[in-house]
């Protein structure tokens, strides 16, 4: 078995915390809010029995924890990062297996070239600050995104939708007027 290695990013979000391993733990991603939405994970409830974590968020070969305003990085970091290893070495699940996200997009022309734009463009770019952008509607030239994982709550984010991602998709899908974030 290959030795994994954590290593961790902060994210724009001062709250949030990018725990990235040498594996990959899911295809897509699944956002841990809470405690209760967490009971389907057996990884997201391991994590939420540590006192300090307020949500979890799961992309491609990375973990994002939230910590709640009391609990200090230089505190908590190192603990997290052992869980994390040892989570992943004995291969706890991230997901229940009858969850796989396959690409489908659905809609008319235009919304299917918004989900386009937001899958390859935009998605990238936002896991690599540890979130996750998802596609809700498209009326009246204004696209509904829901962000979550770090996005969720950050400072940043306004800044990140209005001049990436609005102007990315004016310039796109030229039916594209405004683009908004549905807080989760």
């Amino acid at each position: 078995m290959a030795t994994i290695n954590v290593y961790t990013e902060s994210t724009p979000n001062p709250s949030t915390m990018k725990f990235l391993v040498n594996k990959l733990l899911i295809n897509g991603s699944l956002d841990y809010p809470d405690k209760e939405k967490a009971q389907e994970s057996a990884f997201a409830k391991e994590l939420f029995k540590f006192n300090f974590v307020n949500g979890v968020f799961f992309a491609s070969n990375f973990v994002t924890i939230t910590k709640s305003e009391e609990a200090e990085w230089s505190d908590i970091e190192p603990l997290l990062k052992d869980f994390v290893k040892g989570a992943v070495e004995s291969e706890l699940a991230v997901k229940p297996i009858e969850h796989s996200e396959e690409v489908n997009f659905e809609g008319n022309e235009t919304e299917v070239k918004i989900q386009q734009v937001l899958h390859d463009y935009v998605r990238p770019a936002v896991e690599q600050d540890g979130g996750a952008i998802a596609y809700k509607s498209f009326e009246d030239g204004k696209v509904t995104v829901e962000l979550r994982g770090s996005c969720s709550g950050c400072p940043s984010s306004t800044i990140t939708l209005k001049a990436g991602i609005e102007g990315l998709l004016k310039r796109m899908v030229p039916e594209v007027e405004e683009v908004v974030a549905e807080s989760m």
